[in-house]
């Protein structure tokens, strides 16, 4: 692949790195569930932001089998359906993986509408699970969490790709 002039190789991701941004990611939902807000329907998925972005950068070390993993806990955790998250993740680590050639080639700020299709259909089928489970239809602030999710992709990868940006072996005699 030829990388675009003035873009920098990117060192290997580690994986103790990317297991810890997705236990953090996790931890951030917890702690939002358990907020003042409760499980608002409008709150951005940082857990589904960290998975995709994982799914798009990393696609042999995360695949749609962590996804639904982490989507069950999820799921344990907010006192879910069993596999609703499970499910949404699932969808969005495949949509993501589907892409990921593809979306190598962007920035990240023209990455984010790329990726916000994958968080709505995300948003989509977990909606529809909660109602064909007779959950009551919740407020349209339901689509601002896509909008978010994709607003956080930015930030979310400059700060996700900060330690795989530094040289190996840094070196004054050599430019990479």
């Amino acid at each position: 692949m030829i990388m675009p002039r003035g873009e920098a190789l990117l060192l290997p991701a580690r994986t103790w790195f990317i297991v810890v941004t997705l236990l953090l990611g996790l931890l951030v939902n917890m702690l939002q569930n358990m907020g003042l807000w409760g499980n608002a329907a409008w709150i951005p998925d940082l857990l589904a932001v960290v998975l995709v972005f994982w799914c798009v950068h990393q696609p042999r070390r995360i695949g749609i089998g962590v996804c639904f993993f982490v989507g069950l806990v999820t799921d344990v955790h907010q006192s879910a359906l069993l596999g609703q998250h499970a499910l949404s993740f699932s969808v969005m680590g495949f949509l993501a993986l589907q892409m990921h050639r593809r979306m190598q080639w962007f920035t990240g700020s023209s990455q984010a509408p790329q990726v916000l299709p994958v968080f709505v259909l995300g948003a989509a089928l977990d909606f529809l699970v909660r109602y064909m489970a007779g959950a009551d239809l919740p407020s349209a602030s339901m689509g601002f969490s896509p909008l978010l999710d994709s607003a956080l992709w930015v930030p979310g990868s400059h700060v996700l790709l900060l330690p795989q940006r530094g040289a190996h072996d840094p070196d004054d005699n050599r430019p990479i």
